[in-house]
């Protein structure tokens, strides 16, 4: 889907017009993928915008600078400040938000400390990544033939630009082969998660993921899936899950930034469940929407307003 272009980017600290963000063929993040980033989500709600858990996906990004040593001249304050400003000034709602943190224009050299730090923030429109909104149908996914990342290789709880090369040859392989999105093994061939998004396995009434030792991303949603099925009181384990488990499971779902709440239908044409979202997974994503869709009530503290006071674009 092409990004359609908003009318400002936060810059360090400055919105600038959007075709103004621009950075140097050889900026370090070009020729050594030195990057961490967020994806975020706003939703346009009956009291207005509102973004989901910006906080907390602005704490990871943090937290992905510290994992790569790069000082950040910005607070967590100043940077939810930031993206609420972004996203009032342009008055896109609902959209999607990217903060970046990259190494910039400086020295040559894998060494990264001598070149600037620049932090941007983008949003723009976007809808559904996989599947359709509310369509109990699901989606067709495999057994990716690429392994998720070696532990002490590069650190998978950093959500950085590099890590998404892995994802991007997960991915290839998928649509090549005609599937929505593959799921990846660990090093040791326990499921891990799909190119980007988590993994939940519905056996028995209870629901099963990957912990974060089998290279797992600390996903936003995931924290919230596990929120919202501790309230329905679902039981929810984090722990090791083979292979063969995807095959026959009840009920399998993605969850992420982008990917919300998408039931999988099927795993290398072996059908899951029923074939359609079971009642586990459409009670979550029933939670889920919910909230983030102003039609319930913010419990959990995730929704930030945005002051958009003119229409916004839908």
């Amino acid at each position: 889907m092409a990004i359609k272009a908003s009318e400002f980017v936060w810059h360090n600290g400055h919105l600038i017009p959007w075709d103004d963000a621009k950075i140097h063929v050889m900026s370090h993040v070009v020729n050594y993928g030195s990057s961490v980033f967020e994806g975020v989500r706003c939703y346009h709600t009956a009291k207005g915008p509102a973004i989901f858990r910006v906080r907390d996906h602005t704490l990871r990004l943090l937290q992905s600078c510290k994992v790569y040593r790069i000082d950040l001249d910005y607070s967590l304050d100043e940077l939810v400040q930031g993206t609420v400003d972004l996203v009032a000034a342009n008055k896109v709602a609902p959209c999607y938000i990217r903060p970046i943190v990259l190494r910039g224009y400086g020295q040559v050299g894998v060494n990264p400390f001598n070149s600037p730090t620049e932090v941007y923030i983008a949003n723009y429109e976007w809808g559904k990544y996989l599947g359709s909104p509310d369509c109990d149908d699901g989606v067709e996914v495999c057994v990716s033939s690429w392994t998720r990342l070696a532990p002490n290789t590069m650190p998978t709880m950093a959500k950085a630009g590099a890590n998404y090369m892995n994802s991007q040859l997960i991915k290839m392989e998928a649509v090549v082969n005609g599937y929505a999105e593959g799921i990846a093994l660990d090093v040791n061939g326990y499921v891990s998660e799909g190119s980007g998004e988590n993994v939940f396995v519905v056996h028995k009434e209870r629901i099963y993921t990957p912990p974060l030792g089998n290279s797992v991303l600390p996903g936003i949603t995931r924290n919230s899936v596990m929120h919202i099925a501790h309230e329905l009181g679902i039981p929810l384990i984090e722990q090791v899950i083979p292979r063969e488990m995807l095959y026959i499971c009840d009920e399998l779902f993605f969850s992420g930034t982008a990917a919300e709440i998408t039931p999988i239908r099927s795993v290398d044409k072996i059908t899951v469940g029923h074939g359609i979202a079971g009642p586990i997974t459409k009670a979550i994503r029933k939670e889920f929407y919910g909230i983030v869709n102003g039609t319930a009530e913010d419990r959990f503290g995730w929704m930030t307003p945005v002051p958009i006071k003119q229409p916004v674009t839908v």
